[in-house]
């Protein structure tokens, strides 16, 4: 597990370890952490890869904890992006639509290419697992910040 593809990376290696002979085993809180690169996000955002993408699947996982207030810069995916909320309450926005909460529970899929962003609420942290889709090498294309004019419209 050498290369990653969510959230904080767009040069992904094109070539893939190779798959695991076996079933693997990550128990919880060993996985490899990363806090949130300023270029990327707003306020306080610290994560978890959990497992990277490989020659049988193209994907990450990673848990992703958002501090109350911190968001993503807008992005897109090019091969899309599962987002299940494990705790706390976030918001997310696709660009020209209204912006959504999402809650512990919750699950979004965001579609390759649609230019997005998501995050904690204000007033509340928001975790999710993140299971982003890589092609040609790339998990993310990240694009401008999200402004506090942005967010704050509800």
């Amino acid at each position: 597990m050498t290369t990653f593809a969510l959230s904080c990376s767009n040069n992904v290696s094109s070539e893939y370890p190779a798959p695991p002979l076996e079933a693997t085993f990550v128990k919880s809180g060993t996985g490899q952490k990363f806090t949130g690169s300023e270029e990327y996000f707003t306020g306080e955002v610290e994560g978890e890869y959990i497992t990277a993408p490989n020659s049988a699947s193209q994907f990450s996982v990673a848990y992703v904890t958002f501090q109350a207030g911190a968001r993503s810069a807008w992005h897109t995916h090019p091969a899309g992006q599962h987002l299940i909320v494990i705790e706390g309450i976030g918001l997310t926005q696709e660009d020209g639509k209204p912006i959504r909460e999402i809650r512990a529970g919750d699950v979004l899929y965001c579609p390759p290419n649609v230019k997005h962003w998501h995050g904690a609420s204000p007033n509340s942290y928001m975790k999710h697992a993140a299971i982003t889709g890589v092609s040609n090498g790339s998990g993310v294309t990240w694009m401008e910040k999200v402004t506090d004019e942005e967010y704050n419209k509800r």
